[in-house]
């Protein structure tokens, strides 16, 4: 059975549209309740954890509805960072813990993720389970076991008590000035209050959500803002999250920005000559440049790639044993220490590489030269499918050969949104453009409305 409301990170779409509605924010609850409620006993637990949406108060409300209605007791964290969900959904024991976040997506979308109670991202069988409980209903407990919610007020700090005990022992932030962008999103608290107990002289930036002005002018996928502060204020490193605080980019005191494969390339030479890469392999997506991969085989380290989407990665590295791993957008994962991608983790690392070894962020953040890439994305409407057709198809076929063994395209649906990902790499920028420019014009002619 394919599945149909789960995508590649949870669900996800347009507020209070088609599936993220109040209606099917309480199904996917009860669903995912009744599947995870082992017997009859009220004393199941699911804890939900939400970025700073508008929708997510909607959404929590749904979600606590449908959950309470199949027994299941709920502990609401209020706003925390994704990885958080991950970490108390396991230190809590809790059965379930769901995350209500679109990521790095604009303030009118949102989204529900789902984690097991080993704190990881749920397995494609559990997600078409659950589907199939949500398409034939789920029966409600009787009066007396209905669920109970409460607020837990303390699981942010749970979290960064937790973040602190990955630093090195007896170390310190003191003499450091950092900006941290918090996309004015989940982490909007967790993110200063971290580096501030380590010592840091704390420059806040995206730490203001009206529950609309997530993700915007400032995170991850817009890193002008920080690095414009960073510069002004002669900071020696800025830390930029998106939306959830799963993901990182790093930005040194000049005011260049290191995306994720240049930081997992830094964690795996660094682990690998200190005997901490498990496997000998860094495990990455599709979309990482080669330059990382020549860098790493220059040093006798694999990289394995997978799918693109964090939780792919993660699949791969417990089915292999790997420690590290990651996306170039700035998911970074380190499973001696979190069950999922975790911004403010990697951003912390980074800043141990720094104070441990005296270097200036500009030194540890540009560890190899990239092959130019070119990324164009397309929105396309309805259910048509442009890469199906044969004159997309034919145009694909025709830029791989032009680039032959000098480069790569890697052409692919969203995940998450309804664009065609349009991706290539090349030695040659003039002709990896060219390339380009024909796909995106053949995807555009039959993209739909």
């Amino acid at each position: 059975m394919t599945k149909k409301l789960f995508g590649t990170d949870g669900v996800r779409g347009l507020a209070n549209s088609w599936p993220m509605t109040a209606e099917m924010a309480l199904k996917l609850g009860a669903a995912a309740g009744r599947h995870f409620r082992r017997d009859g006993q009220n004393r199941h637990r699911v804890v939900i954890g939400k970025d700073t949406r508008l929708s997510g108060y909607m959404l929590e409300n749904a979600l606590t509805a449908g959950l309470t209605s199949t027994g299941m007791n709920v502990l609401l964290l209020g706003p925390v960072p994704t990885p958080a969900v991950g970490r108390l959904t396991n230190s809590m024991r809790a059965d379930l813990g769901i995350m209500i976040s679109a990521s790095h997506n604009h303030s009118h979308d949102n989204g529900i993720k789902f984690f097991g109670p080993n704190g990881f991202k749920l397995s494609d069988e559990d997600e078409k389970t659950i589907e199939v409980l949500v398409r034939q209903g789920v029966e409600p407990v009787q009066a007396q076991n209905i669920g109970r919610a409460k607020r837990v007020d303390e699981g942010r700090q749970r979290y960064i008590e937790y973040l602190k005990t990955t630093f090195p022992s007896g170390k310190r932030l003191s003499g450091l000035k950092i900006v941290v962008d918090c996309a004015n999103g989940a982490a909007y608290r967790a993110a200063p209050e971290l580096l501030w107990e380590l010592g840091a002289d704390v420059i806040e930036v995206g730490v203001s959500p009206d529950g609309m002005n997530i993700n915007e002018k400032c995170g991850s996928t817009y890193t002008e803002t920080a690095a414009q502060a960073v510069v002004a204020h002669g900071a020696d490193l800025g830390i930029c999250l998106d939306g959830d605080a799963d993901r990182v980019m790093i930005i040194d005191e000049k005011g260049q920005v290191a995306d994720g494969d240049q930081i997992m390339g830094l964690f795996a030479s660094n682990w690998a000559r200190q005997g901490r890469l498990k496997g000998g392999a860094l495990v990455a997506t599709v979309m990482s440049n080669l330059g990382l991969e020549r860098h790493l085989a220059n040093q006798g380290i694999d990289l394995l790639r997978t799918a693109v989407g964090d939780r792919y990665v993660v699949e791969a590295m417990r089915k292999g044993g790997y420690n590290l791993g990651g996306e170039q957008s700035g998911h970074i994962v380190m499973t001696d220490h979190a069950t999922t991608g975790d911004g403010l983790l990697a951003g912390l690392q980074f800043l141990a590489e720094m104070v441990c070894t005296g270097r200036a962020s500009s030194d540890l953040a540009a560890v190899f030269e990239t092959v130019p890439q070119m990324l164009e994305n397309v929105r396309f409407g309805g259910e048509t499918d442009p890469l199906a057709h044969p004159d997309v198809q034919k145009v694909i076929e025709d830029g791989e050969a032009r680039l032959q063994e000098n480069g790569r395209l890697l052409i692919r649906k969203s995940g998450t949104e309804p664009l065609i990902r349009v991706m290539g790499e090349c030695e040659d920028e003039g002709l990896l453009a060219s390339v380009i420019a024909d796909i995106v014009v053949a995807v555009k002619h039959h993209a739909g409305d």
